[in-house]
């Protein structure tokens, strides 16, 4: 079926189930950003493949919500169908809920899946109608029953993550959680997110792609922890490992009576951002439900002493992987037909030869030209570029290891290139290292510092629609919660042992995108009368490409950091290079 088709589908199902309009969000059951094939509802009724955006379609009019990574992208691919974009956050633009409000007429009803919403996205989007007496019916996944061949849930194969790379004990991180639960006076704690269920049991999936994770459900207790889950997926292995550090194991839609059996009288801790509206509906209405901010993620956010050392040794071999692909392109782009598809292939060819290597951590963007005006942009065999020896290539990566999670991000200069290019790709340059040389009082978050990289893109008159950076997981997701650099508000502190990317960049629709990539890792500085200070380490080594850099536009400290970063960059990875690497490695970390 075409889109068109679909939403009209989906319309005569409403129809019959007295809907006046239905929601379709990104989610899966889990409230993960990336989701497995069974769960892209949203992409299936619309045709747009972005990891974020959500679809409401009404008996005659039809939208699709995403942010600034996507603006490009979501036009692009809703050419054709009746679904109107709207770009979120953009002056004059309503939220879908807000739109939402205003199609919609007293005692209308207005329907969701609330298996895939969640308990705080249910509550909002009821406060924005409620004076309008709109009905809500959360019972039905309308879009199952017109998918025909919706894929099966996965059943990959569960494996473990072994303490050399954790640095904790799955006994020693359930003590962590029961200390916390204990402050929080729960005598229950349900988890839903699948990379906080991956680290508190020490195990990894496949389930979802690029993301070591499995499909399941979590409940702990004060001297019980229970994993619901596809007993197809585990090992006897892995069955042993998980009864040995006092883990339970039941079959994954055996949550809701797990839920619905527990004590009236006992009180229950949960995340209302990531359990779903489903799942507080199986408990009984006499617990005493605790809401706050998911304790595993706060925990794991925090990395701890052998994870820190795991992830330098992680980011080094994931740098040599880069300057290998450097040296290969820059040869090879004289020599032999190269396009965004097999250039990025053969950078998951030189990852795929370091040790501990399981796979890229998000499907690589290599955007050549004007592609890479789009944030998100993933090649297609049918749009994809062949690249040429001139103008710029964005190449934004990481690789999945044991020993930790990477991502990366290189604007590569192939031959002549416009002064525009020259001067907004020196700007970029000058934000990220701004952001990398930030020294501050502790008690800073994300939103305090995200101005530093965005100041000198500012000046220029020039921003870009998306935040500055994300925190990183550990062999788990590559955005991970709840640390960031943005505009827009975030309480997070940043504290000490945190990992988060600094990426600021420019994006001209029809003409080029550039955007310099490191991960950082939060570290403690001076302490002084007026407190303890912080700063970043940066953890990638990737040398910055320096035709692209207008030296007459940055200062001697600017200068002294990209030569004392190149420094760095050289004696870091040259011992894992060959001759021919290490002298083209040491051409273009030279001194500026």
């Amino acid at each position: 079926m075409q889109v068109n088709e679909k939403l009209q589908a989906l319309r005569e199902l409403m129809k019959e189930r007295g809907m006046n309009a239905y929601v379709i969000p990104s989610f899966d059951a889990h409230q993960s950003e990336y989701v497995p094939e069974h769960w892209k509802s949203r992409a299936w009724i619309s045709g747009f493949t972005g990891s974020a955006g959500t679809v409401v379609v009404t008996l005659d009019e039809a939208g699709l919500w995403t942010d600034g990574r996507y603006f490009i992208q979501a036009g692009k691919e809703l050419e054709g169908s009746e679904i109107k974009l709207f770009k979120m956050r953009q002056p004059g633009v309503p939220t879908y809920s807000e739109w939402i409000r205003d199609v919609l007429k007293e005692g209308d009803c207005l329907g969701f899946d609330g298996k895939v919403f969640s308990c705080n996205q249910a509550k909002e989007l009821e406060g924005k109608i409620r004076d309008k007496n709109i009905r809500i019916d959360d019972r039905y996944d309308l879009v199952d029953l017109i998918w025909k061949d919706r894929p099966e849930l996965p059943l990959e194969k569960v494996y473990i993550h072994e303490v050399k790379y954790t640095g904790k004990s799955t006994k020693e991180k359930l003590n962590m959680v029961r200390e916390e639960m204990k402050k929080k006076g729960a005598g229950y704690y349900i988890l839903s997110s699948l990379d906080d269920i991956a680290w508190l049991f020490n195990i990894r999936g496949n389930d979802v792609r690029n993301n070591p994770v499995t499909i399941s459900y979590a409940l702990v207790s004060m001297d019980n922890a229970t994993l619901f889950i596809d007993s197809r997926k585990l090992t006897d292995e892995v069955k042993g490992f998980l009864k040995e550090n006092g883990v339970d194991v039941k079959e994954y839609g055996e949550i809701a009576n797990a839920l619905k059996n527990i004590g009236e009288s006992i009180s229950v801790y949960f995340d209302p951002n990531k359990i779903s509206r489903w799942l507080y509906g199986c408990m009984p209405r006499t617990n005493k439900k605790i809401p706050g901010k998911d304790i595993v993620m706060l925990l794991k956010t925090i990395k701890n002493e052998v994870e820190i050392e795991n992830l330098r040794n992680c980011h080094i071999k994931d740098s040599v992987a880069m300057v290998k692909f450097l040296y290969w392109l820059d040869k090879a782009i004289h020599e032999e037909e190269i396009t965004e598809i097999s250039a990025a292939d053969k950078l998951e060819g030189f990852r795929s030869q370091q040790e501990g290597f399981i796979g890229t951590s998000f499907d690589t963007i290599a955007g050549y030209k004007d592609h890479a005006a789009m944030m998100h942009y993933k090649a297609t065999e049918a749009n994809q570029y062949t690249l040429k020896p001139e103008g710029m290539l964005l190449v934004d990566s990481g690789g999945q290891y044991f020993d930790g999670t990477t991502d990366i991000t290189r604007t590569i200069v192939l031959g002549q290139i416009s002064e525009e290019e020259k001067r907004d790709f020196t700007y970029v340059l000058k934000g990220h290292i701004a952001l990398c040389r930030a020294k501050f009082l502790y008690g800073v978050t994300g939103t305090n510092l995200d101005v530093l990289a965005r100041l000198p893109l500012w000046e220029q008159g020039i921003d870009y629609k998306c935040g500055t950076g994300h925190g990183v997981g550990y062999l788990l997701s590559v955005h991970e919660a709840p640390q960031r650099f943005s505009i827009e508000y975030n309480d997070t502190v940043l504290e000490k042992g945190m990992v988060i990317t600094n990426e600021p960049g420019v994006y001209k629709e029809g003409k080029h995108g550039i955007r310099t990539e490191n991960t950082l890792l939060v570290t403690g500085d001076q302490l002084t009368d007026s407190g303890q200070f912080m700063k970043f380490e940066v953890l990638s080594f990737c040398p910055i490409d320096l035709e692209g850099i207008d030296a007459s536009l940055l200062t001697n400290i600017e200068k002294d950091w990209l030569n004392d970063y190149h420094k760095k960059v050289y004696e870091k990875l040259s011992p894992y290079l060959n001759d021919e690497e290490r002298e083209w490695l040491k051409r273009e970390t030279r001194e500026i």
